[in-house]
């Protein structure tokens, strides 16, 4: 009898319900209207990633008219700003790459999406909408016609996102049932014993055991077939295949045995091969929540964020030790690390990291601040509502739209692996298997699976990510955090470093300022404090500090020209501090020093000269940079202290000033064109463009909130003389996967010997498979810690 499948979702049509459309047979009405809802959109390319990858829309009338009221709706937004709103769905139908594709396209099936990105792992979609165009519920509505219901649970929403799936567990414990019971039950064949009633009873036995394999064989190896099947359709060999054919060879061998009373079979082989093979992937996916577990915000962000005390002073704090209720001073340029409230008349902010739009939105003291938004222009105050979410800060420094294009060159080496390690295995097992059933076909079978099983590449496929993870966390726990493991290699292959000066070489500490010009009066002092207050520049930030305190003043307008100066208007006055041609001083000196030049009501009134205090062991670090590396110093000051940095850092380093922040960016992609590997070290505020085009850019942190998604890693400034030990880290951490991506083939290599000249069963392949990860993840673990431990 012949069945018919659903176009949509593959289910087996009931003759009775069959509804055809557009030449298609569907099982309902309801999957009917979801093809016609894409192909009205031109959507139909869902269908092409995966034959009736969709699932039966189910009949939800009314169940969401909870979300016509405004209360839940804010409780389940994560974003909500003019008509701007964003929220994060949990589906539990994804499952496949015709899932991501069609969520990914929400906007055109409704108007007011914006954009839309799926969270595979997690099953969750995170969706950009305008709400004067369309609303939470419809979009709930829209998802759930087209057979993506998403789960929402107002009381335990959170947990609803983390459910557990527990088939895995499932599957392991029937197939361990299964394994175990087969094994007691096969004792009387493994020792020949002849008595009378084993004689009598034997073939009940061998049935019971071909019963008790039916449950390990169908459900607990599922996920092999399905994943086989998949890939066979998609025109790949993954692993899988060679796994899944493995088994379906030893159940057919094992039947054909029983019905032919050849023997017993080899049931208690396969159960065991199908119990140690998900115990390693168990393994697998607990290793990669360990991963997970390490990489959580405070991995990344020792960025500090300004805490106002009772009694008016100002002191720095790391961000995940800001608590509700406390009072934050946000500068120019500074990230809102928390949702807080508004203290301050008013303030701009820029969303563009949240909602990738760049215009600026007016607030007035009062209303709500999101974490995420960029302070614009004078300083303001907030007070906290939330302690920093441990996931958000992450989400936005690895926002895709300012990820850079990185070379993912272990990724490739995995890939080419696996293109060419199943076809070479399946070569090798069948002409194993021909050889063998010349000589015995019970030893040709045993070939045959024992090759399949014995050369898993698990341990392959887990080398890198695992190596690289475990390097990530020990950097981390070292006051260097990177964006991701990527990163990781990229360190590696560079060969060139570029050093921003100011804030970079030079520490942000009080040293010695000499003021040059007309005498300053008190007030014009307080202008200048308060004027500093709102910036980040390190000039500005060590300017503010050396200045007396004075009371405060409230700022009517302030403006920050990135690479010139500050402008600051108090009532009638106005205030400018930079560059010479920012504030247009036309008598320079032509004895160049770092200057900060001040003009007030349109009067010139002399400079400030910083006397520049280098951090400490700077020439033992350019020392031993230059053995490998090509060194440049580029900064946006005059050349006035070229010859003491010729003095101090090595001949071959090379000198560039002068360089406003585009110029930098040019110079950075000057040296990638002659092919160089560039490391960007700056101060995270002038050099975003430098640090985004080079190939790595880190940004150095003092105490100042230098949040920066153009830069790949923020490394703490009091391990700024530890770099070298860092870039030699990275390369030890490739090294460590080329030596396990070794062992790994020695291990195929040995296993494989044994397995075709018949000396390797195919259970003890199935316990030797994870152990054979164990061992390389005990490596990569020992090696990545002997490295770290070795020089510091």
């Amino acid at each position: 009898m012949v069945t018919t499948n659903c176009f949509h979702c593959g289910n087996e049509i009931n003759k009775k319900d069959e509804v055809v459309f557009d030449e298609k047979k569907f099982c309902c009405t309801g999957c009917k209207t979801v093809y016609e809802i894409f192909s009205q959109n031109d959507l139909t390319c869902y269908y092409d990633f995966q034959a009736s990858p969709g699932a039966t829309p189910q009949d939800i009338n009314g169940k969401y008219e909870f979300l016509d009221d405004e209360k839940i709706i804010d409780k389940l937004l994560e974003f909500q700003e003019d008509t701007t709103h964003i929220v994060s769905l949990y589906i539990p139908h994804i499952h496949c790459s015709s899932c991501i594709w069609i969520l990914e396209n929400l906007q055109k099936l409704k108007e007011g999406i914006g954009t839309s990105q799926v969270n595979f792992p997690e099953k969750k979609v995170r969706i950009t909408f305008n709400s004067e165009q369309t609303s939470l519920k419809e979009i709930v509505y829209l998802l759930s016609s087209i057979g993506y219901e998403p789960y929402i649970s107002l009381e335990n929403f959170d947990e609803g996102k983390k459910k557990v799936d527990r088939s895995l567990i499932y599957k392991i414990g029937i197939a361990f049932f299964c394994f175990g019971n087969i094994m007691l039950l096969s004792f009387p064949e493994y020792f020949e014993v002849e008595e009378f009633w084993i004689n009598q009873y034997r073939g009940f036995f061998r049935w019971l055991i071909f019963a008790l394999a039916l449950p390990s064989f169908i459900y607990s190896a599922s996920g092999y077939y399905v994943s086989a099947w998949k890939s066979i359709k998609s025109g790949l060999l993954n692993i899988d295949i060679p796994i899944a054919l493995g088994i379906v060879v030893m159940f057919l061998r094992s039947t054909v045995d029983i019905i032919f009373d050849f023997g017993q079979g080899f049931f208690d082989s396969m159960t065991g091969l199908i119990f140690f093979m998900l115990l390693g992937k168990l393994f697998q996916q607990k290793t990669y929540d360990f991963l997970s577990f390490e990489r959580d915000y405070k991995s990344y962000f020792p960025i500090a964020i300004t805490k106002l005390l009772p009694n008016g002073e100002e002191i720095a704090v790391q961000v995940y030790d800001i608590e509700k209720g406390d009072r934050l001073l946000i500068r120019n340029q500074e990230l809102i690390p928390v949702d807080g409230i508004l203290i301050s008349e008013k303030a701009s902010i820029d969303y563009s990291f949240v909602t990738g739009e760049a215009v600026p939105i007016e607030k007035k003291s009062g209303d709500k601040l999101y974490a995420g938004g960029k302070q614009q222009g004078k300083v303001i105050e907030m007070e906290v509502l939330f302690s920093v979410s441990q996931s958000y800060l992450t989400q936005l420094w690895s926002n895709d739209v300012f990820q850079k294009k990185v070379n993912q060159h272990h990724k490739t080496i995995t890939d080419k692996i696996s293109r060419y390690f199943t076809p070479a295995l399946l070569a090798l097992a069948f002409l194993s298997f021909f050889y063998w059933i010349f000589i015995d076909t019970a030893t040709a079978f045993n070939v045959f699976t024992a090759i399949l099983i014995v050369a898993c590449p698990c341990a392959l496929a887990l080398t890198a990510p695992f190596t690289l993870g475990n390097v990530l966390r020990i950097m981390g726990n070292r006051k260097f955090y990177l964006k991701n493991a990527l990163v990781v290699e990229q360190l590696a292959q560079v060969d060139t470093l570029v050093f921003d000066k100011t804030g970079t070489i030079t520490t942000n500490k009080k040293t010695a300022i000499v003021y040059e010009g007309e005498t300053l009066t008190s007030n014009e002092l307080q202008l200048l404090k308060n004027t500093l207050r709102g910036s980040n520049h390190p000039l500005s930030r060590r300017l503010y500090d050396f200045l007396p305190e004075f009371e405060r003043m409230n700022v009517d307008e302030f403006e920050e020209v990135i690479g010139k100066g500050i402008f600051a208007k108090f009532d009638t006055n106005d205030v400018k501090l930079g560059s010479s041609s920012f504030v247009k001083n036309l008598n320079e000196s032509t004895h160049k020093k770092t200057k900060v030049h001040v003009e007030i009501n349109g009067i010139y009134k002399g400079s400030y000269v910083f006397n520049n205090q280098y951090r400490k062991g700077l020439e033992q670090l350019f020392e031993s940079l230059a053995k490998e590396y090509d060194l440049v110093v580029l900064s946006g000051d005059n050349d006035g202290e070229r010859a003491i940095l010729t003095k101090m850092l090595p001949s071959k380093t090379t000198l560039v000033f002068n360089q406003k922040p585009e110029q930098k960016l040019a110079y950075i992609e000057q040296l990638q064109q002659k092919g160089k590997n560039v490391m960007m070290i700056g101060d995270g505020l002038n050099d975003a463009g430098a640090l985004a085009q080079s190939n790595v850019g880190l940004s150095i942190s003092e105490n100042v909130n230098v949040f920066s998604p153009a830069c790949d890693g923020i490394m703490d400034a009091s391990q700024f003389d530890k770099i070298g030990f860092f870039m030699k880290y990275s390369k030890n951490a490739m090294k460590t996967i080329y030596m396990s991506f070794g062992l790994s083939i020695l291990y195929n290599i040995v296993g494989l010997s044994y397995a075709v000249t018949g000396n390797l069963s195919p259970l003890v392949a199935a316990i030797i498979m994870p152990l054979s990860t164990i061992t390389i993840v005990s490596f990569v673990t020992i090696m990545s810690n002997y490295y770290a431990r070795n020089k510091k």
